[in-house]
């Protein structure tokens, strides 16, 4: 599992300078303040110059200040209570178009998510699906509608796929029980992480599984537990994340898995149309 930021600052502080020691301070103490700061302005926020921030955010080994930044920002998804993250929220907006302000930071997210997904990684939780016995997906609280909106479209095209509702932590295991090594299960968790389905990956690497994580970052919780992690960016839209760049990725795991399955998928299509049309399921213009 990656170190958070917290963890970085308290291995490298012996070897910092008097103004990034400044810098640190900030970010333990008052990260909530730092966390959409541009360079500039969170040198002047320290007393230190623009310069010497991007020299901490290189000690700390992140590759540049866009990188240590989305630390920080995650750092205060996983601390911050609801309440702390809507006056944080308002502070952000202050009198901007709040329309245009969250739409275009969904935008951001969705291209940082792109620039920075392994293609490797994304074609083996293709592969994983494919080939798998059973697909089990999970997900609680604020990711249960997105894991179950990834689980129907799966079931769509797949008979073997298997939705773990999170009502208690006992059924989770029960529903899970027989999972073993032919198996995957995508586990679904963002800030802040369930407990329950953290557990849920654990035990399913401890059968022997495939766990696709499927969450923020590689310091989330998951990560321990994953044969294969897909991290997508979810930032604060007020008391929640936004889960545009997860679902943007769903998408495109679904349109892959229609590209390979081919024919198979056409007719698979075919047959539901027929039963749709024939008992009315959806309603006739």
């Amino acid at each position: 599992m990656a170190r958070d930021i917290t963890e970085r600052i308290n291995e490298a502080y012996g070897t910092l300078s008097k103004g990034q020691k400044r810098i640190a301070a900030v970010i333990l103490e008052e990260y909530e303040k730092a966390a959409y700061l541009t360079a500039a302005r969170l040198g002047k926020l320290v007393g230190v110059s623009e310069s010497t921030v991007v020299r901490f955010a290189d000690a700390l080994g992140y590759d540049g200040y866009s990188e240590f930044q989305h630390a920080v920002q995650e750092l205060v998804r996983t601390k911050l209570t609801p309440n702390q993250r809507i006056k944080m929220t308002n502070a952000r907006i202050g009198g901007s178009d709040i329309l245009e302000c969250v739409m275009e930071s969904d935008v951001s997210k969705i291209r940082y998510t792109l620039e920075r997904l392994d293609r490797d990684t994304f074609n083996a939780t293709v592969d994983a699906i494919l080939s798998a016995k059973t697909i089990y997906i999970t997900g609680a609280r604020s990711t249960e509608p997105l894991a179950r909106l990834f689980s129907y479209n799966l079931s769509l095209i797949f008979d073997n796929v298997k939705f773990i509702n999170p009502t208690s932590s006992a059924e989770v295991f029960e529903q899970m029980f027989s999972i073993g090594e032919d198996d995957t299960l995508i586990a679904v968790s963002f800030p802040r992480y369930s407990s329950k389905i953290v557990n849920a990956a654990r035990y399913a690497r401890e059968c022997n599984a495939t766990v696709i994580g499927f969450t923020d970052a590689e310091t989330s919780p998951l990560s321990k537990y994953s044969t294969l992690l897909i991290s997508a960016q979810s930032d604060m839209a007020a008391y929640m994340d936004s889960l545009v760049a997860p679902l943007s990725i769903v998408n495109a795991i679904i349109v892959a898995i229609t590209k390979k399955r081919g024919s198979e998928i056409v007719e698979r299509f075919n047959r539901l149309e027929k039963i749709w049309d024939e008992y009315d399921v959806y309603t006739k213009r």
